[in-house]
């Protein structure tokens, strides 16, 4: 039951990811990411605090490593890669609920973002969230995947520990 909800997850997170990143990159009617710099960021202000904007991370979290280097996409590719593999071994391991829904959010979201680079060669990014001019990074469906599986780790790490204290 466990594993199965976790590779539910996973699926669902890989498949709202991937729609979403085509619908945005259809929205703004844009073709592959540029190599170089190109024009204006396409934006859409959708409140005042959320703008869908269009943007490619050839980097890796927050946009550091940045940069028009092939070798972005092949060296995160292959870390992610190798990331989700240990993941899925601990989901296969793992008979609790939490720690499988963490693992299903964080692989689906690590898997997403492969799937843009190694396609595009940089990572889809569009839902910038701002406070007047202070804008967060800009991010998509499978980095909220990650960061949603990394607090459901986090939870079952605080609640066992509770349960084992003595």
């Amino acid at each position: 039951m466990t594993r199965g909800l976790g590779f539910a997850l996973l699926a669902l997170t890989v498949l709202a990811d991937q729609l979403s990143k085509s619908w945005v990159v259809a929205y703004f009617g844009a073709g592959l990411p540029a190599a170089a710099p190109g024009p204006p960021v396409p934006q859409r202000v959708v409140t005042p605090f959320f703008n869908l904007v269009l943007t490619w991370n050839r980097g890796m979290s927050f946009g550091l490593f940045n940069r028009d280097s092939a070798w972005n996409a092949v060296l995160f590719s292959v870390l992610a890669v190798v990331i989700v593999t240990a993941l899925l071994i601990w989901l296969w391991r793992t008979e609790s609920t939490l720690v499988a829904s963490g693992i299903g959010f964080v692989a689906g979201g690590a898997i997403g973002n492969v799937i843009d680079r190694l396609r595009l060669g940089a990572v889809t990014d569009f839902l910038d969230f701002h406070w007047f001019d202070w804008h967060f990074a800009t991010f998509n469906l499978a980095d909220s995947g990650i960061t949603v599986g990394v607090a459901l780790l986090l939870l079952d790490a605080l609640l066992n520990r509770r349960e084992k204290s003595y």
